[in-house]
């Protein structure tokens, strides 16, 4: 199965009120593992940044000012995307803005059904505790030592660490209770033609009892003897 765990980082809160995307970082997980393959860009907001959102990410307009715009990652973007599932840490934060950008070209909506929060799956799961990202990379073990500020490939690689646990762990694939009894190439047997075998024989053969009778008659001293020998000291 294929996923793609995504982050965003904007120019504000509020997508409704005109603010825009500046970076999008994607890291492809298929069976719930890595694949190395991940999506980044920058992208020229057209818009000043506020000065919050710049001290979370740190990203400035003099940094923007030479990248590209959404329109012309967008391709790029919904290709690396394809129909797969998309997965995001309070997802209709993200997908509020995906939307927003597809919307000034005229692109149709991601649908709200591909999306993935692990903010609700952590809520259910960890009910009254912390949330957030960095309070799950603690929670799981996850070094985020190098998140020095906001970075959203940073954070999709750190949140798809923190999916994979958050739904079970690497081991959720391993399926061995659904082993095949048969091979991949093997047609299944009906129970009714299936031969039912006798026993094998585990007993010692009268020639192999007649071997150990005369290996142990040439032991010296054998531990039995002793305490036979211990017994017959005792009586006397």
């Amino acid at each position: 199965m294929r996923e793609v765990v995504f982050d965003t980082e904007t120019t504000g809160l509020s997508a409704a009120n005109g603010d825009r995307l500046v970076e999008i970082g994607c890291v492809e997980l298929v069976n719930r593992v890595e694949t190395g393959r991940v999506f980044h860009v920058y992208i020229n907001p057209e818009r000043p940044m506020n000065p919050e959102a710049q001290a979370i990410h740190g990203l400035s307009d003099a940094f923007l000012a030479d990248k590209q715009l959404f329109s012309d990652i967008v391709e790029d973007l919904l290709d690396f995307f394809d129909d797969s599932p998309l997965v995001a840490h309070n997802a209709n934060f993200d997908f509020a803005f995906l939307n927003e950008e597809l919307s000034r070209l005229n692109r149709p909506d991601i649908p709200q059904a591909r999306m993935v929060d692990t903010l609700a799956l952590s809520k259910v799961k960890f009910p009254g505790a912390k949330h957030s990202l960095d309070a799950l990379c603690t929670r799981y073990g996850i070094d985020r030592s190098h998140r020095i500020k906001h970075g959203a490939l940073l954070d999709a690689q750190l949140l798809s660490l923190v999916y994979v646990e958050l739904t079970g762990g690497r081991q959720i694939g391993l399926g061995l209770a659904d082993a095949p009894a048969t091979l991949p190439d093997e047609p299944e047997r009906p129970a009714s033609a299936r031969v039912a075998r006798s026993p094998r024989p585990h007993e010692a053969s009268p020639e192999e009892l007649e071997r150990h009778a005369a290996f142990v008659a040439k032991l010296s001293n054998p531990l039995w003897d002793l305490d036979k020998d211990k017994e017959g000291l005792a009586a006397a």
